[in-house]
């Protein structure tokens, strides 16, 4: 049985430069498990096209992640980053559009705190003077009921993935 939390005990904020290395459990959470009893084995993450969305992390000038945490406990991240380079990430549009990634412990799901998580960084994205933010999910993620709701549209799709690209509205603070 899901636990509620009060949602003002969680709190989102910027990853520390510290904690960078918990993006490695963050990207493992954030791959769709088709197979619960049959986990994709974590040495996926050393397939250079996933390893590319954590892979130094915080050096690229479009790079940026939100945590939440709770209890002093990170709980989920979601982060975004310009995939362009020589390996391109799942969901790549060009080299102007940030790509998401998103995950939480799967105890915290469906909770709303993705939603959370989503809406804070297209905030993000929209005060820096981002146009269009992309993602790619797998077709049965139930989290693509999440994407179209926050905006999301399907612009192409292959037999097991949707890319999904987000237009967004420029604000200036």
């Amino acid at each position: 049985m899901k636990t509620k939390y009060n949602m003002q005990e969680i709190i989102i904020r910027e990853i520390r430069q510290n904690e960078i290395e918990k993006l490695e459990d963050m990207l493992y959470e954030a791959i769709y498990q088709s197979d619960e009893q049959n986990p994709i084995p974590r040495s996926v993450l050393d397939i250079p096209k996933v390893r590319v969305y954590i892979k130094d992390f915080g050096k690229l000038k479009d790079d940026y992640c939100l945590v939440a945490e709770l209890n002093a406990e990170i709980i989920g991240a979601v982060w975004v980053r310009i995939l362009s380079g020589e390996i391109k990430g799942f969901g790549n549009i060009d080299d102007k559009t940030p790509e998401f990634a998103i995950s939480l412990f799967k105890e915290y799901r469906n909770l709303g705190i993705g939603t959370q998580l989503m809406q804070k960084m297209i905030d993000y994205l929209q005060k820096n003077g981002y146009k269009q933010a992309s993602l790619s999910v797998q077709k049965e993620n139930y989290a693509v009921k999440l994407y179209k709701k926050l905006g999301f549209e399907i612009i192409d799709e292959n037999n097991e993935d949707y890319i999904m690209l987000l237009k967004l509205t420029v604000r200036n603070e």
